[in-house]
């Protein structure tokens, strides 16, 4: 495949630099995650993940995550609680 076309979006820099950061460490550069993405939308011919508007409770949860209020729990404790949630067949 040649790669002859260039696509140009303006993010947020912050974004952007916490983005290459991840992605060098899996080992890609972003023209090649970009590539990898648009082959994907390609594939299932849309988005490759649920796009949906979200609901109050969800609302309130991205806001709270934003100012960092709300409930903090650890990850151990986070899995402790999962456990008594999951039934069982």
């Amino acid at each position: 495949m040649t790669l002859n076309a260039t696509v140009r979006a303006r993010v947020d820099e912050q974004l952007k630099y916490e983005v290459e950061e991840i992605l060098k460490q899996i080992g890609l550069t972003t023209s090649q995650a970009i590539t990898l993405f648009m082959n994907r939308i390609r594939y299932e011919k849309g988005i490759p993940f649920e796009l949906k508007i979200p609901n109050a409770t969800t609302i309130k949860a991205m806001e709270e995550a934003n100012n960092n209020d709300g409930e903090m729990v650890s990850f151990d404790e986070f899995l402790k609680e999962e456990k008594t949630h999951v039934k069982t067949l």
